[in-house]
């Protein structure tokens, strides 16, 4: 099969690989779409340490079971399937135990310590890959990740009924978060550089779309920081109000500016972080997603441009979320 690899200096080969054998306990999936997430970003370019290289990079995958392993239960040939970030934990250990495997520190990871999507086929294992809500591939894909992140980190900012939330960054995963807050009763407020992004922002029902750096129109009640931009942190905390909560979705963040206890941690605001996902999350986030008629604003490329799709999110020219597409 063909695949893209990741190389050494930070960039993307085109290469042939042999077709993956299933193991006991995974499928062999024929891979239909793959989103392009900021994290194959810093997969590719170094900012994530190797866990294997070469890698095929890519964690948001749809596409069709091609074969079952001999231990497989519940998933069939045919059958349409969703594989994400998480691909295994050890089930075993404290976190795995209390129903916080994102937490396992045996975790692996789809398109990091395993290759990934972007490729004619991928290999994953069963308990970890998703049925799918009846949505095209293209709308699926970004869900994958970006959503279920999105919704995790919506979920740590603890963002009270009727609450003002800002929203720092707004590529893939904060329009997607956006559109589940705005329909839970949120007061959205945008924070982002790019303009077409606060546009689009706008156009999703925020009610202010601003500057990355200013501050919103009102005290936040709670905030989220997508952006991989550890400046922005003290910005967010500076703007939550009395017992805000601010949230890091990113798993990679520049270094963060020294804060001022008074300007940005007294009256009880709280400072927390995102770290993977687990499986009920993102069960959560896709029937979310059906129930609320959330879509992705998608750039769609070939599988052949990953290199180009790669770039052009570097660069922030991806409006909303970049898939890219088998057989176009």
């Amino acid at each position: 099969m063909w695949a893209w690899q990741t190389r050494v200096d930070g960039t993307l080969t085109h290469t042939e690989l042999p077709l993956p054998v299933p193991a006991d306990e995974e499928v062999l999936v024929r891979v239909l779409a793959c989103g392009v997430c900021r994290t194959d970003l810093h997969v590719v370019d170094g900012d994530l340490p190797p866990h294997r290289s070469p890698v095929v990079p890519g964690h948001e995958v749809v596409g069709v079971v091609e074969q079952v392993g001999t231990r497989v239960h519940g998933r069939t040939v045919g059958e349409r399937v969703g594989i994400a970030w998480l691909r295994s934990t050890c089930g075993e250990c404290t976190w795995c135990r209390r129903g916080a495997e994102n937490l396992c520190p045996a975790s692996t990871y789809t398109g990091w310590d395993a290759d990934g999507g972007y490729a004619d086929h991928v290999t994953a294992p069963a308990a970890y890959v998703y049925p799918l809500p009846d949505l095209p591939d293209v709308q699926v894909a970004p869900l994958l990740c970006a959503g279920i992140i999105g919704y995790r980190a919506l979920r740590r900012a603890a963002v009270p009924p009727g609450g003002r939330l800002g929203i720092y960054g707004f590529g893939a995963s904060a329009h997607i978060t956006a559109q589940i807050a705005l329909a839970q009763g949120a007061e959205l407020h945008v924070l982002t550089r790019d303009e077409d992004a606060r546009a689009l922002a706008l156009e999703l029902g925020a009610a202010s779309a601003g500057a990355a750096a200013d501050a919103p129109p009102v005290p936040l009640d709670s905030a989220i920081v997508f952006a991989p931009a550890g400046e922005l942190v003290p910005v967010a905390l500076s703007a939550l109000d009395r017992g805000g909560t601010l949230a890091l979705a990113g798993i990679h963040l520049t270094d963060v500016p020294s804060l001022n206890y008074q300007r940005h941690l007294f009256r009880e605001r709280t400072l927390t972080s995102v770290t993977a996902n687990t499986r009920s999350d993102g069960a959560e986030l896709l029937r979310l997603a059906t129930r609320l008629g959330i879509r992705a604003t998608v750039t769609t490329y070939r599988m052949d441009q990953a290199d180009v799709a790669l770039r052009d999110l570097a660069a922030d020219r991806v409006h909303g979320a970049a898939v890219l597409v088998a057989g176009s």
